[in-house]
């Protein structure tokens, strides 16, 4: 044991190699669990697809678009969709009015503003099965990100399956994973290929931050290899395929990756696919990113999208707001969110694993200071989604050290959670609410009693302040609580 481990990551490192073994009870364990969550978590987002995204539609807003560039590729291999929109191919499913979001280009075209990846995904089960096959394809990516969540927490961060496990499965079976587990919406693959690349660069062995820090740490397993890069690099570059507002996150994952692999192949890799990224987009949508074939975005242009004269002391209260806000925050839709405070304050104690918490910061200071708001006709968490993987493992990691009266609050946070989802799912099977209007209205008692303890960042002043400062000063209690505890790091 080195001077700078502890007892507990020394334990971990001594029973690594039982727990790589495939073949070993260990290994054997791990699978099973992840078999277990994929399972749940597919179930869990399949469930969803039974309700409505409006009253009037299966699918809405941004949905159909996405679900009309996928048949365009499919059937004409192409992303025109004038064709689909003259023959009204998105009536079946999309309701009777479908919301205008395309610009006649000068060439006669209409292409959506919406990066292409996502239909590229959907193009095959879109042509083949329809707007049905196309949720059912998403619902078993989240059964895909709930097992690799798992396996990189426990193989990459040392977390004890017997913790991970019951996370995990909490995590993808409750909003807002299980919700955009059916929508058609990029978030969950993004947050899938955020998870794959977190497994894939902590393979490699961690840079010191000095040369008196000599211990790589627990992350440490194997040098890089050509493979893994370049698998580590494609990953990284779908995330703004699947939706230019995920290169914050990708341009934080990538410096992590070179960062530890000091390899001039893979700063030559972004470099090629960052221009071609820009140059495909001037050539397709005619500008450097998809809003510029936007019918909205014609008059203010593309980078309209941020807003204009935009009040950043006003989107700064997101901070807070996008944790604990009374109808778009996390916690009012999965209260085990709370615990991503304390954990976060862990985390800080062990500057070596910056891993987990920077994708996780790109992602929040994206969706505070970027996004034109954070409230929205969509789903809660959308502008979140993509980083959650990394916030789930950071709070296991949190609990598997935790003491035992922690860890049984969070049990009864995430029960609490499935409930709401449960509910929300029910209502939605009878008609009372959408996935897009009506959900705060969801007759969960366990949502309706939180929401009065919850701030409304949609209300005055008067009304939002006391709310506002009270969970600063709980978030701040929580933080400091866990910075100046003796739990080792």
């Amino acid at each position: 044991m080195t001077r700078s481990e502890t007892p507990a990551e020394a334990s971990r490192q001594a029973a690594a190699p039982d727990a790589r073994a495939a073949g070993s009870p260990a290994g054997r364990k791990l699978g099973r669990a992840m078999a277990g969550v994929a399972v749940l978590a597919t179930v869990a987002a399949l469930l969803g697809i039974g309700v409505r995204a409006s009253f009037g539609a299966h699918v809405a807003v941004d949905e159909p678009q996405y679900l009309l560039t996928a048949l365009s590729m499919y059937e004409d291999f192409d992303l025109d969709i004038t064709d689909e929109l003259a023959e009204r191919r998105w009536a079946p499913w999309g309701g009777e009015g479908l919301p205008v979001q395309t610009e006649v280009l000068d060439d006669g075209t209409q292409i959506s503003p919406h990066d292409p990846l996502l239909p590229l995904l959907l193009a095959v089960p879109m042509g083949l099965g329809g707007w049905v096959a196309a949720k059912v394809t998403l619902a078993l990516m989240a059964g895909a990100l709930a097992a690799l969540t798992l396996w990189t927490a426990v193989r990459r961060f040392g977390v004890p399956y017997r913790t991970a496990t019951p996370g995990v499965a909490v995590a993808c079976a409750s909003a807002p994973f299980a919700v955009y587990g059916q929508q058609v919406y990029p978030e969950l693959p993004a947050a899938l290929a955020t998870v794959a690349a977190v497994a894939l660069l902590t393979a490699w062995p961690a840079r010191p931050l000095s040369r008196s820090a000599a211990d790589p740490g627990p992350l440490a397993a194997r040098p890089a290899g050509t493979p893994g890069l370049w698998t580590f690099g494609l990953v990284v570059t779908a995330l703004p395929w699947l939706s230019v507002k995920y290169a914050p996150v990708a341009a934080v994952i990538a410096l992590l990756g070179l960062w530890r692999s000091r390899s001039t192949a893979l700063l030559a890799g972004f470099v090629a696919m960052g221009v071609a990224y820009l140059a495909v987009h001037r050539l397709v949508w005619g500008g450097w990113t998809v809003y510029a074939s936007g019918d909205h975005f014609q008059q203010s242009g593309e980078f309209g999208v941020m807003g204009f004269d935009p009040d950043y002391a006003g989107r700064a209260f997101r901070l807070l707001g996008l944790l604990v806000d009374r109808g778009y925050g996390l916690v009012a839709w999965q209260p085990a969110w709370l615990l991503l405070l304390p954990a976060a304050a862990f985390a800080l104690r062990r500057p070596r694993q910056p891993v987990l918490l920077l994708p996780l910061a790109a992602a929040w200071l994206t969706a505070t200071f970027v996004a034109l708001t954070m409230h929205g006709f969509w789903w809660p968490g959308r502008q979140l989604v993509v980083a959650l993987p990394p916030a789930v493992i950071l709070v296991l990691v949190y609990l598997a050290r935790a003491p035992r009266t922690v860890k049984a609050l969070a049990g009864l946070l995430g029960a609490a959670g499935l409930v709401t989802y449960g509910r929300l799912v029910a209502d939605g099977f009878a008609g009372r609410i959408t996935w897009t209007s009506g959900f705060e209205d969801v007759g969960s008692p366990i949502h309706q009693v939180l929401r009065l303890a919850l701030p409304d960042y949609r209300q005055g002043w008067a009304l939002f302040w006391p709310y506002h400062v009270a969970w600063l000063a709980l978030a701040a209690v929580l933080v400091l609580t866990v910075r100046k505890s003796h739990v080792a790091p």
